[in-house]
């Protein structure tokens, strides 16, 4: 199946890449929020540790296959990092130096996770910064290297309150070091279809980096990439925030009835649906028409990649079919005409004049954006995910620079 994405230019794709990233790391400032309300602080921080723990390591090896930097050394474990939506360029501004194959280290010189966290106090820092990175890091590492420890130089709460960089990492490789030990729901993740999806190969004669086998640098330059390349990537950065959202809601639902679990996912893919669909429509400088907002729908995250989910576009209508995303339960899933919300906040990020007319069964069903007198009020979801910097944040130029030895 033809990627959606490759009606975009090689353009508008490195724009596309980190703001898809950016957007992936928003899925848990959608969550959250619900999961502390409805189950409290404590059972949030485990479905935090169990969301990264039981996807992470399964994109983490898709994304080192697809561009072919498979490895057992620190420099994957960088790589594969800045192609994460754990670790959004610049919001998560992570710096790396190595000392060799097996030691290295980071600092982050701004968190953004950070920002939006202390605000809430010291607890929900201490929860996030110790409770949540520890098991995390690690569990991003396996993926690379069951051997790989990431420890804390310093880290939040901050002392003193204005202390840069926020944090600091070193990041060991020990053969000594007994090996981590994969949560259960990684293999039940690993099961899913977006885990065993096939994708189109990067095309290498098209113009442009076909893979990250090279140096490590400071700052990826997406537009360095091929348009070939980048396609996939934007394919696979899709793929993350499906794996992700699939291991929170396992985590989910292990800790709540069916009433409560299906409130908190599709809470989660309200707030996260209008904020990205807002990004996505400012980035690649989409009009403000029914027809626009359609095509929001169709380059939008719930609706790809396209061989997970089938939609196709005929002006201001999106028809969906059954599809792999179905079978997961994935977000396509909580959409549909008797579930329009999500719809709505995507439609409504380009005019909160614009709705949705949705017709049809549970998984096939057919969406025409309309247009209507009365503005729409903001739904809370997408305000409450409004709250994290990440929703304005904006990116700024960089250079990509190799990074070698120390």
């Amino acid at each position: 199946m033809p990627s959606r994405y490759q009606q975009l230019t090689r353009e508008q794709l490195a724009v596309l890449v980190p703001e898809l990233l950016l957007t992936g790391h928003l899925i848990d400032r959608a969550g959250m929020a619900f999961c502390i309300a409805e189950l409290g602080r404590e059972s949030m921080t485990e479905i935090a540790i169990e969301e990264w723990a039981g996807a992470s390591p399964i994109y983490t090896r898709r994304m080192q296959r697809a561009l072919s930097f498979e490895g057992d050394d620190v420099v994957t474990i960088f790589k594969g990092l800045q192609l994460d939506i754990g670790a959004p360029p610049q919001f998560m501004d992570f710096r790396y130096t190595l000392e060799d194959r097996y030691h290295g280290g980071f600092h982050l010189d701004h968190c953004g996770a950070l920002l939006d966290v202390e605000p809430m106090g010291e607890d929900y820092v201490r929860s996030m910064c110790h409770a949540i990175e520890d098991p995390t890091f690690d569990a991003t590492a396996v993926a690379t290297n069951p051997k790989a420890r990431m420890r804390p130089v310093h880290r939040p709460p901050r002392v003193p309150s204005d202390r840069h960089p926020h944090c600091a990492w070193t990041v060991t490789i020990d053969d000594d070091s007994p090996a981590v030990e994969p949560i259960p729901a990684l293999a039940v993740n690993a099961r899913t279809r977006a885990a065993t999806l096939e994708l189109d190969p990067i095309d290498p004669a098209d113009e442009g980096y076909g893979d990250y086998a090279g140096d490590l640098v400071s700052d990826v330059d997406f537009a360095a990439f091929s348009r070939s390349a980048l396609v996939r990537l934007a394919d696979e950065v899709c793929l993350q925030m499906h794996l992700l959202d699939l291991s929170f809601l396992l985590a989910v639902r292990d800790r709540a009835d069916s009433p409560t679990a299906g409130r908190i996912a599709l809470s989660q893919l309200v707030g996260h649906a209008g904020i990205t669909a807002e990004r996505l429509h400012r980035a690649l400088g989409l009009g403000d028409g029914p027809e626009d907002a359609a095509r929001l729908l169709e380059l939008h995250p719930l609706a790809n990649p396209a061989a997970y989910v089938d939609l196709e576009r005929d002006g201001a209508t999106v028809r969906v079919r059954r599809s792999p995303a179905h079978d997961d339960g994935a977000w396509i899933s909580l959409c549909g005409p008797g579930s329009t919300r999500a719809l709505q906040a995507v439609v409504r990020a380009v005019d909160p004049h614009l709705d949705v007319e949705v017709a049809g069964t549970e998984s096939d069903w057919t969406a025409t954006v309309v247009r209507t007198d009365a503005a729409a009020p903001e739904a809370g979801e997408v305000a409450i995910t409004r709250f994290s910097g990440g929703a304005a944040f904006r990116f700024e130029p960089r250079r990509s620079l190799p990074l070698f030895v120390s």
